[in-house]
């Protein structure tokens, strides 16, 4: 909990007394069903938690912003940006139900009313969004490809609309077909080893009508 303290210095106290939760909830319910390998909710906060909000790092959401996270699976990014923006929604999809039953579980425990969560494949979810967040779950042609018709046309926040995505790597090839995306080094922000390899990739996507 210490390293969130470290590098978000201003969050309020109810902000504080969820983060704060986290470590046992999601401890309790993983030894109920697996959606954490015990490895990584040793280092919950390092691994899940500071990772997530990289990308509060690279964007601050405003008053009402919607936001979908893809392929959320244990809640992340969802959960630890939607305690950072409690004035934004969030739409929390997986397509394992099971997985979902431990991100409702947290996010009914933590009181974050805020979130909705959805068993769907993003494809099929009908409503449209300012970004599109998540964290790795396939290259970035197929997933602009689930999503690209799921951005709104008219963006309130000074990066257009677009695709807000946690990946670690060389991603050269993965991204060489587009001109506009913008990379942000997750070393930048947070100096642990962890993050070495990791970035924040952003995806500007021109409304489709």
């Amino acid at each position: 909990m210490e390293i969130i303290k470290k590098y978000f210095p201003d969050l309020n106290e109810k902000q504080l007394e969820q983060f704060s939760k986290l470590e046992e909830v999601y401890k309790d319910w993983n030894s109920k069903i697996n959606v954490i390998s015990r490895k990584d909710i040793d280092e919950l906060y390092l691994r899940h938690v500071l990772h997530s909000l990289g990308i509060a790092k690279v964007q601050q959401f405003k008053k009402g912003t919607k936001i979908m996270d893809v392929g959320t699976g244990g809640g992340f990014p969802g959960i630890p940006l939607a305690i950072m923006f409690p004035e934004t929604n969030f739409l929390l999809v997986d397509s394992i139900a099971k997985k979902l039953k431990v991100v409702q579980a947290v996010a009914d425990e933590l009181g974050l009313e805020n979130v909705k969560v959805v068993h769907e494949r993003a494809e099929n979810i009908k409503d449209d969004f300012d970004f599109i967040v998540s964290r790795a779950v396939t290259n970035m042609p197929d997933f602009v490809r689930w999503v690209r018709k799921k951005i709104k046309k008219d963006s309130k926040h000074e990066k257009r609309n677009g695709i807000l995505y946690l990946k670690g790597g060389d991603l050269t090839e993965e991204l060489k077909d587009y001109q506009s995306v913008q990379l942000f080094d997750l070393p930048e922000f947070f100096e642990e080893d962890f993050f070495e390899t990791k970035k924040v990739v952003y995806l500007p996507i021109k409304f489709k009508g």
